[in-house]
């Protein structure tokens, strides 16, 4: 942190800020939270302006999330993929995203931020999800002035705390970093299991659709059940489905499967 607020106390303070949360919003690891904490901390002592700081970081967000945005629209669920790819699971990470649109709409935008593991998706899933420019815009910047003046705010406020707790760190430097190496430790060992326990989702089964076809179209059919799981946001009740399928919503996956019927064949498909 000493070394944080040395650094944006420079000329080119401005730039480290703006590149610290363009670098966070598009889903590299670095910590635009501290970095907004420590610059408020270096407006409180004057070397900052305030408003430089705050249009600064302000227009780093606002950057990052269009372009996401826009790659989302274009890329679709494929982006969503890349973007969580460091879970392990890309599909639980993406459903619990989605999920976060399913119940709390298009104002998902303005707390997504606050939301680790989620703050890079909402961009580019409102974009996937056809969500309008001018709306998208007006959530997004209501949420990126939000979380600017949040960290911002308690790093002006509490630049006295904040200096304690660094000195506090510093004479404890040993011990801290004792539990970091730990707790690095841990997390590798933690992903590391993750990564053996979704092995098992890399190989999913598919059939042909002329298989599905040919069974539909004999004495079988009644064993058949073929299911739209299609995600909310690409789903909507005009949606045209195949004949006799039934929808199910895969962002109340527990609720649905209760409903299902165990003596038939479930197909599942999506567009």
């Amino acid at each position: 942190m000493n070394h944080l607020l040395s650094l944006l106390a420079a000329p080119k303070g401005y730039f480290l800020i703006f590149v610290f949360v363009l670098a966070d919003t598009l889903g590299f690891p670095l910590p635009a939270g501290l970095v907004l904490l420590a610059a408020g901390a270096t407006v409180a002592s004057g070397t900052l302006s305030a408003s430089g700081a705050l249009v600064v970081a302000f227009v780093g967000f606002l950057l990052g999330d269009i372009l996401l945005f826009v790659l989302g629209r274009h890329m679709g669920w494929s982006l969503l993929g890349v973007l969580c790819w460091v879970s392990f699971n890309p599909e639980n990470c993406i459903l619990r995203s989605a999920d976060l649109f399913y119940k709390r709409g298009k104002m998902a935008l303005l707390i997504s931020k606050f939301i680790p593991g989620i703050n890079t998706m909402a961009a580019p899933l409102a974009g996937s999800m056809k969500m309008r420019f001018r709306q998208f815009l007006g959530f997004d910047s209501a949420a990126a002035l939000l979380y600017v003046v949040l960290y911002g705010g308690v790093g002006f406020l509490f630049r006295d705390f904040l200096a304690v707790m660094i000195r506090s760190i510093q004479r404890a430097g040993y011990v801290f970093s004792d539990v970091l190496i730990a707790v690095a430790i841990l997390y590798v060992v933690y992903r590391l299991w993750l990564y053996q326990k979704s092995k098992v989702y890399d190989v999913v089964p598919r059939v042909e659709v002329g298989e599905v076809v040919r069974r539909l179209k004999s004495e079988e059919k009644n064993r058949v059940l073929i299911a739209d799981v299609r995600s909310h946001g690409y789903y909507d009740a005009d949606a045209k489905r195949i004949r006799g399928s039934i929808r199910l919503e895969p962002n109340q996956l527990v609720e649905e499967l209760k409903t299902l019927p165990r003596d038939r064949d479930i197909f599942l498909y999506c567009t």
